[in-house]
């Protein structure tokens, strides 16, 4: 099946939701559930779009009627979920305790969760995720928490898109370590397709399943593909210490129209960001899209 159409892994997910029943998703006016609603509607499969805002969802310009609920409120959450088959949660993971209570008894749950559990520099980001994954795997429902490492490609997205209009406009480009870190970033359609895929698969016990590009390459790399894809030449990369690099970043922010580089994401580029695919080509069937595949479909797109 061509890369450009996230789809499920074959056959077997498309058959496995129909009979599953209606698919509640939760955060569908968000990148990744706007992605999965759409996939869903291009396959007629019945879904549930849950937001906190309906003017967003009608944006979105996807079928169904949205139920609103907060995740902070119990009582909606458990009223808008009702009589769902399965439940996919696009929102931050650290809302899966919430979001276990307020699911029918015995469906399957498809939380989103991120790669950024496993940084060293820890934050609330991070420590969020871990705890959704902790609750998912002590709750025995069914069901898995996928944690995606760096998306690009989603529509709107500012990963690829923010990256190249800073390197436009820079002579140099200074990467802590020269950009030796490793990355493996994932296209958005890939995510949409694992998260077609694991709700079309029986889990017989919670798991968490990393899905990623299908290898990893070093950061001054993938900053240069970018580049490329972009339709310019790459500027030189100067390696650097972190601490200069951090305090410019800080200056940035002070310019206007210049494109911003948060301190976080800086202290990121200093470790390696690889991981096994393994496991999510065996539970979810399907091969991830290259990188150079991946930022042309992204820069096509503008």
């Amino acid at each position: 099946m061509p890369h450009d159409q996230p789809a499920e892994a074959g056959t077997g997910p498309a058959t496995g939701l129909a009979r599953a029943g209606r698919v509640a998703v939760i955060g569908a006016s968000g990148r990744s559930g706007a992605a999965l609603c759409a996939s869903l509607a291009s396959r007629r499969l019945p879904f549930r779009p849950v937001v906190r805002d309906a003017t967003r969802w009608s944006a979105t310009g996807l079928p169904e009627e949205p139920r609103i609920a907060e995740l902070g409120d119990p009582s909606a959450l458990r009223k808008a979920l009702a009589g769902a088959g399965s439940v996919v949660s696009c929102a931050h993971a650290r809302h899966a305790p919430a979001i276990l209570a307020a699911a029918p008894e015995g469906a399957p749950v498809v939380l989103l969760g991120s790669t950024r559990r496993f940084s060293k520099w820890r934050d609330e980001h991070g420590d969020g995720v871990r705890q959704g994954e902790a609750a998912l795997l002590a709750s025995g429902r069914p069901g898995v928490i996928l944690h995606p490492t760096m998306i690009y490609g989603a529509e709107g997205e500012d990963n690829v898109q923010r990256l190249a209009a800073l390197l436009r406009r820079l002579p140099l480009a200074p990467l802590p370590g020269g950009g030796r870190a490793l990355v493996q970033p994932i296209h958005q359609s890939d995510v949409t397709r694992a998260v077609m895929a694991a709700l079309g698969r029986e889990w017989a016990e919670p798991q968490a399943v990393v899905i990623a590009g299908p290898q990893p390459l070093r950061y001054a790399d993938f900053l240069r593909a970018v580049c490329r894809a972009a339709g310019f030449r790459p500027p030189p990369v100067v390696p650097l210490p972190l601490p200069p690099l951090l305090a410019a970043a800080a200056l940035l922010r002070m310019v206007p129209h210049l494109p911003r580089i948060r301190a976080a994401e800086l202290r990121r580029l200093t470790e390696d960001k690889a991981f096994d695919t393994g496991p999510m080509r065996k539970l979810l069937g399907f091969e991830p899209m290259g990188l150079e595949e991946g930022l042309a479909l992204t820069f096509a797109a503008r």
